[in-house]
């Protein structure tokens, strides 16, 4: 007999309704307790909605609309139900108690989507699929997760651990019928396979590069000297006056970060201070935050005044984006040019000629930046998307493990030792649906999820 668990699923915060969510053995009891349906029996059936007070000692707390589902046709294949009442926490914590006092204990962050892995409902990457879906800052990120929860990575695994269970038959009969002498054209047939497979897996381990963008976004460092437009050019791209801009120099002390979407990809967007010697220490820990950021970032973008000459300042910056993924923006093309722009003609960056006030070079600018990283071609539809480091591990140590099981064919070495290093990638593949996974690493995961999920 399972408890039953009780959480707010909703977002802290005022709204117009929040759901408590309640699942286990006693769940359909305890609602009976509180909540009294109207124009209605109390008849419990799936898939069905009743609206009713919530009640305690015969006094109505709030009214609500009660969802209720049927084991094992529900969200954690147990008896569930969710309240759905106004929006206002203390009216939430309210019924939560409620639920507590007649027998629920709080959930575990997670515990609802680990109790449906537990119960067979998903699998362990279908749940972590979850977790991905709620944090996704962009549809494509989104369309990658929902493709993972769906069973698109999860059916790729299976398939392949059944190749592999297949090879090891092929062993086993090899072993148990030695006198056909049928070695050699089993060790034939498990290279081709092997070969087959490695190629599976390395797509798999080479899609991470397209699902850690998705999932981490680009991050894009804005650096120049006081005064160059770099807040007014997080302004303008985040179409709000995120930044104060003035023409006071070192305004900018501290970073400022912004998320945007390019092409279905998020950039985190970092607005630093301006680079410049100062003796003042505030403003000198701002630059230098700022270089380490810069030093960091996957992309700078570097912002110098075109209607002034190029300073020392301007050479610095120069050097710091010399060997960096970098795009260089002349600011204010709306005014007189006075830099020097064959100072930029031997350097390998692409630049573009922007102005923060009129708008202009700033679509050329997300088209550059969506070129350089390939933004349109990271897609999804009907390609299996790695986007979860636990996952590439496992895929990485897998191909370890076939390599070894290949170059044991390749030494002829007796056929039985390939064995050891298939039962390897079985296992270790296993680790990514959950069916060989520990429960240390059950808990990991499910510890990063928010309480009602």
């Amino acid at each position: 007999m399972s408890n039953t668990i009780v959480a707010i699923s909703t977002a802290p915060g005022v709204g117009g309704i929040g759901i408590i969510r309640m699942s286990g053995d006693s769940c359909f009891e305890i609602l009976k307790k509180i909540f009294k349906p109207i124009n209605s029996s109390n008849r419990i059936k799936g898939y069905t909605i009743k609206y009713g007070n919530i009640v305690e000692e015969n006094k109505i707390v709030d009214e609500a609309l009660v969802s209720y589902f049927k084991a094992p046709k529900s969200y954690t294949k147990e008896n569930m139900c969710e309240i759905n009442s106004h929006g206002g926490i203390v009216i939430m914590n309210k019924i939560l108690d409620l639920c507590i006092k007649n027998g629920a204990i709080i959930a575990e962050p997670g515990e609802f989507t680990k109790r449906a892995f537990l119960n067979g409902r998903i699998d362990l990457s279908q749940a972590e699929a979850v977790i991905d879906i709620i944090n996704s800052k962009t549809e494509k990120e989104a369309k990658v997760s929902i493709d993972q929860l769906e069973g698109n990575l999860s059916n790729k695994i299976k398939e392949i651990r059944k190749i592999v269970i297949s090879i090891m038959a092929d062993i086993e009969a090899t072993i148990d019928y030695p006198e056909y002498d049928i070695e050699e054209v089993t060790n034939n047939r498990i290279l081709d396979t092997l070969n087959e497979v490695d190629k599976i897996l390395d797509s798999l381990e080479k899609s991470f590069y397209s699902g850690k963008i998705l999932r981490e976004g680009i991050t894009v460092a804005i650096v120049g000297r006081p005064n160059s437009g770099k807040s007014s050019l997080l302004n303008l791209i985040l179409n709000e006056e995120r930044a104060i801009v003035t023409d006071i120099e070192g305004t900018t002390r501290d970073t400022i970060e912004e998320f945007i979407s390019i092409d279905g990809v998020p950039l985190k967007i970092i607005d630093t201070a301006g680079i410049r010697e100062t003796k003042d220490r505030v403003e000198e820990i701002g630059v230098e935050k700022a270089l380490e950021i810069a030093k960091k970032s996957d992309i700078v973008i570097a912002i110098f005044d075109r209607s002034r000459e190029l300073s020392e300042e301007d050479d610095k910056i120069l050097q710091i984006i010399e060997n960096k993924n970098s795009i260089i923006l002349l600011n204010k093309s709306d005014l007189d040019r006075k830099i020097d722009i064959s100072r930029f003609n031997n350097i390998n960056k692409k630049v573009i000629e922007i102005s923060t006030k009129t708008q202009e070079g700033i679509d050329e600018l997300y088209k550059t930046i969506s070129e350089m990283f390939k933004l349109k071609d990271i897609v999804s539809n009907g390609e299996i998307i790695v986007s979860n480091n636990r996952h590439k591990s496992i895929i990485i140590n897998s191909r370890n493990n076939l390599n070894k099981a290949k170059e044991t064919i390749y030494k002829n070495m007796p056929i039985d030792i390939i064995s050891t290093y298939l039962k390897e990638i079985i296992e270790e593949l296993g680790k990514i649906t959950g069916e060989s996974v520990t429960d240390d690493v059950i808990s990991e995961i499910f510890s990063k999820f928010c309480l009602g999920k």
